[in-house]
Parts: structure tokens; C-alpha cells; sequence
């Protein structure tokens, strides 16, 4: 992970650098990340799966921390994307999937799940033990996280074999915001106190040197805070650089930490630069580019709809939405419309619950069938312009077919122009 550590390092150093984090299990977004990167020249590409999408049961999707680098891996190899510039990260790393369960059971399934993921090279870990327990206080007491940090930090480092500079590099932090975006209305959102975000450094580095673990603390690169940034359903809270002013101060005397920023889904350009800028320099994106892929893949239902006779169209849209219908434990906790307000949630929240159901056979099948169609009777150049302007910008320039996957790709790049704008100013 030297190459993680020396964008952050140069981060502290003054230049206006950071790092994108692409947090997806999706093939044809993780594909889209490795093109996208291939086109922009970038040193390194780092892609990162969560605690409920992989773990050592299999996630939401079905695979463990192996079966997810191989996965990564394969599509990598497969466009030519050199293995070496491939960063693999796991978020939320703790006992999140495991919250129902006492405390004690649920860290010891933390600890295999961390030790997977190193022994599987993945190389970026945030510790993320800020979840309640079934017999934990809610909430809990941040010394109780700490400690649980450092107990899945040793977990790790046991777990590692390789070469120092491939050792992994740690994010901390508890005030994480809701994966996947909040359930809840919101309006504007308070700004983690500096000097809460300091104390929560000081409290984890004693607590590492208490366990013995000074060598990784030197590898922690940065603490998770809130900058002010979150989204709902249909809203989006955008970063004022003014609320956040002592939050990015407080971080450059600190040696070798910036901060990392969730959430920043759907922020538009220019807040991304300036996150960068205010040492936010890891800036994750999930649901933004699973929404980008949703986006493209309605468009080329709508385009089927005009192009294919009725009784061959995959009807991907329908097939999709009745899964979820039938399926509702991703979703139900999260919308609570009904009829077709429940519709309208179900396709188009920003907090995208759909994501969870793009590896269900029935939507694979009808998403393989619809590009199947489409490459029997190519888009014109027109409809792909009146459904999919991003994509018909990129077939004029060159830089995209009318293949679907292509168009596809092309779309979701659109939104990854934007972090790697933030992350790389003068590229």
C-alpha cells in the first residue's frame, strides 16, 4: 500500500492531492472504474467492498474477501489493467453483519472477517467497530470502539505475510455516516467537532501503543469525520467549505492522517475539489456510481422499448422492480411510500437499495438478454443522444461504441470525471 500512503503523504506535504474510492461489487461499474483509470493515466485504482457486501459467509453478494479479489482481478486482466496499480480496500470492517449477536461473538466473526480480507491482499482496512452489539449500550463509548478498533488492527497484522512496504494502511474513525445514505429526511447536517475528531486520533494511537501495535499506527492514514455531507432518498446535503473550517485545520499538525470523507455521493464537482483541497482527501463513492449505472440501464430499457419487437424485449425494469417486490428485506426498512410512491423509491432513491439486487439471477438473465437484443439491432445514434446524452457524447468522441456495456461504461465515467478532477487538479 506504499502507493496509498505516498498520495497522502504528499497530501501533507501541501500539493492538492487525493485518493477516489470506488465502493462496489457491481462487474460493469468496477469495469467502468478500471477503463476510466486506464484512460486517465492514474497511478493507481483503489476499489473497495464493504463488510455486507463480502465477508467470510459471503455478503449480499455471495462472495468471500477471495472470491471478491478474484473477481476484481479477472476483470482487470481482462481490459489491461496492470495488476500492480490495483488497490483493494474493505470498508466498515467490524461487527456490523453481526449486530444482532452478543458482543464477544460478534467481534471473534470481525476477526476472521479482517484476517480474510488481509490474507486475501486486500491493503486499505477501516476499522469500523462503532455498531452496537445486541448487549452493547447504545451508544456505545468511544473508548469501547477504540479498543475494538485495536482488537481488529492486531487481528490484521497477525494475519499479513509479505513485504513491509506492502503492509496494510488503517483508516479509523467512529463518526462514520450511514452506509449507503441516511434513512431519514435531512436538511443540513452538524460538522464533527475539531476537537472531538482529535481526541478521537489520541484516544486510538494509546490505545494501539497499549496493545502493542506502534508500528501499524504508523500505517493509519487517515480518520473517518463528518464534513457536512450526506444524502437522502431524493436530496442531497452539498459541503459548505465555511462549517467545515476548524474540522479541516485541526487535521495538518497531525503527521501522516488526513481525513476521509463517506457519503460524498451525489456532491457536485467543484464540492469535491474543495473537500480535497480541505484535506478530505478520501473521498468515497458507492451508491453514485451504482445510481449512474441504474440511470444507464433504464435508458437502454426505454430504448429497447422503441427499438425491439414486444416479444422479445427483456424487460429489465419490470423484471428488476418485481424482484425487489418479492425480495423486500434490502429495501424495507428504508422506503415506506406506498403504491406508486413506493415505485418511484424503489427505482430512483438516491440511496439506491436497488444496488442490492442486481446480482439476483432473474435480473441477471434480463440485463443479459436486453444487451443480447441491443446488439442485434444496434441504437441509432439519435435515441442513444435523446436516452443517453452522456454516452452519445462519448461515441462522437471517440472514446465509446454503441456496444451496451459500452454505453453503459461511458455513462457511469461521467461520474467518476468528477472525484478524479478533485483528486488530481492538474492532471
Amino acid at each position: 500500500m506504499k502507493a496509498i500512503r505516498d498520495i497522502v503523504l504528499r497530501h501533507k506535504a501541501g500539493e492538492r492531492i487525493g485518493v477516489t474510492s470506488v465502493c462496489c461489487a457491481h462487474p460493469l461499474a468496477i469495469e467502468a472504474a478500471l477503463r476510466h483509470a486506464l484512460a486517465t493515466g492514474q497511478d493507481i485504482l483503489l476499489v473497495e467492498a464493504t463488510c455486507n457486501q463480502v465477508n467470510q459467509d459471503g455478503g449480499y453478494t455471495g462472495m468471500t474477501p477471495a472470491d471478491y479479489r478474484d473477481f476484481v482481478r479477472a476483470i482487470a486482466q481482462r481490459v489491461g489493467f496492470p495488476v500492480e496499480r490495483l488497490a483493494l480496500g474493505g470498508d466498515h470492517l467490524g461487527p456490523n453483519p453481526w449486530t444482532a449477536l452478543p458482543a464477544a461473538e460478534a467481534m471473534d466473526r470481525a476477526e476472521v472477517m479482517v484476517a480474510a480480507y488481509v490474507r486475501s491482499g486486500f491493503g486499505k482496512i477501516h476499522l469500523d467497530c462503532s455498531m452496537s452489539c445486541a448487549d452493547d449500550p447504545v451508544p456505545l463509548p468511544e473508548r469501547t470502539i477504540a479498543e475494538r478498533a485495536a482488537r481488529l488492527c492486531r487481528a490484521a497484522e497477525d494475519a499479513f505475510e509479505g513485504m513491509a512496504a506492502d503492509a496494510p494502511v488503517y483508516v479509523i474513525g467512529t463518526e462514520v455516516p450511514v452506509p449507503g445514505g441516511a434513512a431519514e429526511d435531512l436538511d443540513e447536517l452538524a460538522v464533527t467537532d475539531p476537537a472531538d475528531a482529535i481526541a478521537t486520533v489520541e484516544m486510538h494511537r494509546a490505545l494501539f501503543a497499549e496493545a502493542g501495535l506502534s508500528a501499524a499506527w504508523d500505517r493509519v492514514i487517515a480518520t473517518v469525520v463528518q464534513p457536512g455531507v450526506e444524502f437522502d432518498h431524493d436530496k442531497v446535503v452539498d459541503y459548505r467549505p465555511e462549517r467545515a473550517t476548524g474540522l479541516s485545520r485541526a487535521i495538518e499538525p497531525v503527521a501522516g492522517l488526513v481525513y476521509e470523507a463517506h457519503s460524498t455521493d451525489y456532491q457536485t464537482a467543484d464540492a469535491l475539489a474543495a473537500l480535497v483541497r480541505d484535506h478530505f482527501a478520501v473521498l468515497k463513492v458507492g451508491p453514485g456510481v451504482t445510481f449512474a449505472l441504474r440511470e444507464a440501464l433504464w435508458a437502454l430499457d426505454a430504448i429497447e422499448a422503441e427499438t425491439v419487437p414486444a416479444p422479445r424485449r427483456a424487460g429489465l425494469r419490470e423484471v428488476a422492480l418485481e424482484r425487489m417486490r418479492a425480495e423486500p428485506g434490502n429495501w424495507r426498512k428504508y422506503y415506506h411510500a406506498q403504491g406508486a410512491a413506493l415505485s418511484l423509491q424503489l427505482q430512483y432513491s438516491l440511496s439506491d437499495r436497488i444496488r442490492y439486487y442486481w446480482p439476483d439471477a432473474r435480473i441477471v438473465a434480463a440485463q443479459e438478454q436486453l444487451f443480447a437484443n441491443l446488439r442485434d439491432m444496434v441504437p441509432s445514434l439519435p435515441l442513444v443522444s435523446q436516452h443517453l446524452p452522456l454516452a452519445y457524447a462519448a461515441v462522437r468522441a471517440g472514446t465509446a461504441s454503441l456496444d451496451p456495456a459500452d454505453l453503459v461504461m461511458a455513462h457511469i465515467a461521467a461520474t467518476l470525471d468528477a472525484y478524479h478532477g478533485a483528486c488530481h487538479p492538474d492532471a
